[in-house]
């Protein structure tokens, strides 16, 4: 009797995540190391917000599509932000591990996300250049301590090396669905049997969008 071979089924789902954090704390050398395994010092700051999109194949045979929303870090445009992360399933609060100052500004974006983001969100923690270890004014333990009693997962992270700038992307992705939100409109499943899909995306909208 002849066997026959069929591609296991791959289901896809739609992941909206936002980036919150200082001016210059690196959201969008992250975001593009995450995309195009590219580091620019010299990317220009985001004004408003920006929009990128990126699918990543889980072991599972999960494809997973990130819709991310890099926010702007500049205090005159913290009004625009709860437009991207009220909707948002994840959201991601970096600081800069040199500057004491962006980990106290984190910690205001946590409140806000406690305050105003989707019940079910789920928060990572990122102390971004790592490499500056030298220059280090955030300790590892106090950084992970505060994560950890305000329910959120913690990493370090270096979008110059790229030093577990994936692993925050998938940890955030296992999160979610683990987590199995109460809100699924913040998601969207199907099943194919087509193979991984790439996309990627960029829009510049206005700032009184």
């Amino acid at each position: 009797m002849e066997s026959k071979c069929s591609s296991p089924l791959i289901s896809f789902l739609d992941l909206q995540l936002v980036l919150l954090g200082d001016s210059g704390v690196g959201k969008s050398c992250i975001l593009l190391r995450f995309v195009r395994g590219q580091f620019d010092p010299s990317s220009k700051v985001t004004v408003g917000a920006s929009f990128l999109s990126q699918t990543i194949s889980l072991q599972d045979s999960t494809n997973v599509k990130f819709e991310i929303w890099d926010t702007a870090g500049q205090e005159r445009y913290a009004s625009l932000a709860p437009l991207y992360y009220r909707g948002a399933a994840a959201a991601v609060v970096v600081y800069d591990i040199t500057n004491p100052e962006t980990f106290l500004k984190a910690q205001f974006w946590v409140k806000e996300l406690q305050k105003h983001g989707n019940p079910d969100i789920v928060m990572a923690l990122v102390g971004n250049k790592a490499d500056l270890e030298n220059e280090r004014e955030v300790s590892h333990a106090e950084a992970q301590a505060y994560a950890k009693s305000n329910g959120m997962f913690f990493i370090e992270t270096s979008a110059k090396t790229s030093e577990n700038v994936n692993q925050l992307f998938e940890q955030c992705t296992e999160g979610d669905i683990a987590r199995k939100p109460k809100h699924p409109s913040l998601y969207s499943r199907s099943r194919n049997s087509l193979s991984k899909v790439h996309q990627f995306r960029r829009i510049h909208p206005s700032i009184r969008a």
